[in-house]
This record gives structure tokens, sequence and C-alpha cells, in this order.
């Protein structure tokens, strides 16, 4: 699509200042806008992706405490990172952050480069979140294009293209680098990312509400709830599995590493397996998983329950079961036996923390 029709329908300079007003009032009091710092600026971007803001602001806080600084997040052991990131997900975003942050601290002095090129080359750091940060810390006029941009320009501008197709970046970044304010490229890029979240929302926007309703083409036309265009995903994978918390003569709770790439990468876990078409036979197939993995056959109890997780491409189904083994496992750093004090210090993904609280209420019951 070529925008510059519609662009040129814009008076753009009322339009920065009706955009950038509203935001100069009404935006909402987040702990990442307290300063420019551009460290917090990328922390806040990466915790952002696929989370919500509300969400996100404890988070932002307990990570800012343990790793106040570029240095700190360089030097921090990454089984702590992963802590301190348990539960928002999506665990690659942090992975990322940190190898980035040491080359930061090593190629660059500990300073976040300023330049396209320079943030652009860093791990993790894709078009949206390298022109978040050189726009809102730096003050450089890039676009930062997510979804609530293209939400918003879509509708502003009349943008029929298919916003779930990755070509489709390209028109809204074009859009952005047309529109975008050259004295204020911070509150600009913030003020679209803002309307997006309160105001043009993705179902029944606020249409009466909004600061730029006038310069709106689909309100205009109507069309403001047929926008934007975007085709669904494909549906979502769902495997059975069994998980089991199996405890040992003394007490300790097995707990293993999983692989260091692919699903929930170097997270903890109890051991788990994904389960056959007879999945009747559950308890069978987790003890025989655990005798062939470990060379001990355990004792399983009756079934805690089940579990479900969403991810993005799939979902989980876990039967949980609690066991006892009689002995020796050897430990290594991807195997460990833990006491319940002990475990807080490793980093679980959401579905096996659920594991482990109902494991804890059901043994308190008992």
């Amino acid at each position: 699509m070529d925008i510059k029709k519609s662009v040129d329908k814009l008076d753009i300079k009322s339009f920065q200042d009706d955009l950038i007003g509203w935001f100069a009032s009404e935006q909402r009091d987040l702990p990442w806008r307290k300063d420019q710092d551009p460290y917090k600026v990328w922390v806040s971007e990466i915790m952002l992706q696929q989370t919500r803001v509300d969400t996100v602001i404890p988070y932002f806080n307990r990570f800012l405490e343990n790793f106040p600084t570029i240095e700190a997040l360089a030097h921090a052991d990454e089984e702590k990172v992963l802590k301190a990131w348990e539960g928002l997900g999506y665990y690659s975003r942090v992975r990322n952050l940190q190898s980035a942050v040491r080359e930061v601290h090593e190629k660059y002095g500990g300073k976040v480069p300023d330049s396209p090129e320079g943030i652009s080359s860093l791990k993790g750091v894709g078009p949206y979140t390298a022109g978040a940060i050189l726009s809102i810390a730096y003050g450089k006029p890039e676009p930062a294009v997510d979804g609530n941009v293209m939400r918003v320009l879509s509708r502003i501008l009349l943008i029929w293209d298919d916003i779930a197709k990755p070509s489709s970046r390209k028109i809204f970044e074009a859009a952005v680098r047309e529109l975008i304010s050259q004295e204020n490229p911070s509150y600009f890029n913030q003020a679209l990312m803002e309307l997006g979240a309160l105001i043009c929302t993705p179902t029944s926007p606020s249409c009466l509400l909004c600061p730029v309703r006038e310069h709106c083409q689909a309100f205009e036309e109507g069309a403001q709830n047929e926008l934007p265009v975007k085709t669904k995903k494909k549906k979502q994978k769902s495997i059975l599995l069994a998980a089991g918390i199996f405890k040992d003569s003394e007490g300790r709770i097995l707990i293993r590493k999983r692989p260091e790439s692919g699903l929930l990468a170097n997270l903890w876990e109890f051991p788990t397996v994904e389960l056959s078409l007879d999945f009747q036979r559950q308890r069978d197939q987790l003890s025989d998983h655990f005798e062939e993995s470990y060379g001990v056959r355990p004792k399983i109890d009756e079934s805690l329950g089940e579990i479900g997780h969403v991810f993005s491409h799939l979902i989980w189904n876990i039967h949980v079961f609690a066991g006892q083994f009689a002995g020796e496992i050897d430990e290594s750093p991807q195997l460990k036996l833990v006491n319940q004090h002990e475990i807080q210090e490793y980093a679980f993904p959401v579905p096996y923390q659920k594991m482990l609280k109902q494991y804890l209420e059901f043994t308190k019951a008992d």
C-alpha cells in the first residue's frame, strides 16, 4: 500500500500536538517512565513483549532491585536471573537480554548504543525494541512499531493491510517516519502505544474519548471496528503429560534441569513424560519413565489432579502425581535432590510452580 495519500490527508503538526498533549497530561504513572535511563527502558520493553503492563510492574521493580545496572546484570548468575524472571514466561527473552547486556558491558563500556546499527546488532533486540530505546531514551526519531501502534495507525490512516503479515510492518514503519515528531519523538512513540492500550483498543475502541478522533479516517468512514485486518493464528497443538513430585527416603524432592535449548530452556521441572494415546496408563508410563531415567522404580500415590497451561503454540494438560522412591540417584548440575526450603532457589516454569503449590497444599491437608 502507498501510504502517502493517507498521510497527505492529515494535518501532521496538529495530529502531533493533539497526540503528545494528551499523553503529557494523561499518561499512566509507570516505574520505567521515572527517567529515560536506556537500561531501564530496555528492560521494560523486553518484559512488556506479550505481557500485560499490570503484570510487568512488580517484576520490573524486583528485577531492578536485584540488577540495578548493566554491570550488575552482566555479572549475575543465570540461575538468579531466571529466578527473578520466574512466572513472566518466554524465558528466551531474559537469556537474550543478559547476553546482550554482557556485550554492552564488554564492547561499549556499559553504555547502551545510541545508533540504529549498534543497538540492532544486540541479541534479542528487534526493530521495535531498537526503535523504542532510541526514541524514548535517546530522543531519536526512530519508529517503534508494535501491535498497539499498528492498530492505531491502521485506523488513523485507513490501512487495510493484514497486520499479521511480517511484510506489513514496513508499511507502518514508513508511516511513523512520516508522522513522528522530530522535537519529541519519545512522547510521540509512547503516546501511540498508550493510545492503543487505553483508548484505541482491539474491540470496542473508545472513539468518543480519543484525542485524535478528528484525524481518524476510519472513524470518519465508520470503519473503526473493521480495522485492523488480522488473520487468525494456527490452532494450538495439545499435549498430554504426566509429571510427579518424588521424594527420597530423606524427604528430598527430585528436580531436573531442562535442556539448554528449546521450550523453557534451562528451567527446572519435576520428572515428566509425554503420554501415549493410551493415557489411561498414566501412572505406569510415569513409573516406567522414572525407572528408565534414574534406575529406581518409584511408588506412585494417587493423582493430585490436572494442570492446564497454554503457550503461544501449545497447550499442556499435565496429570499430576506424588510418589516416593528408595535407592540412590546421583546428583549432577542437571539433577538435584532438594528440600522444601532449597527448592525456592530454583526457577520453575508456571505449570510446575502450580504443581508444587498443589502438592504442598495436599501434603499440608494430610
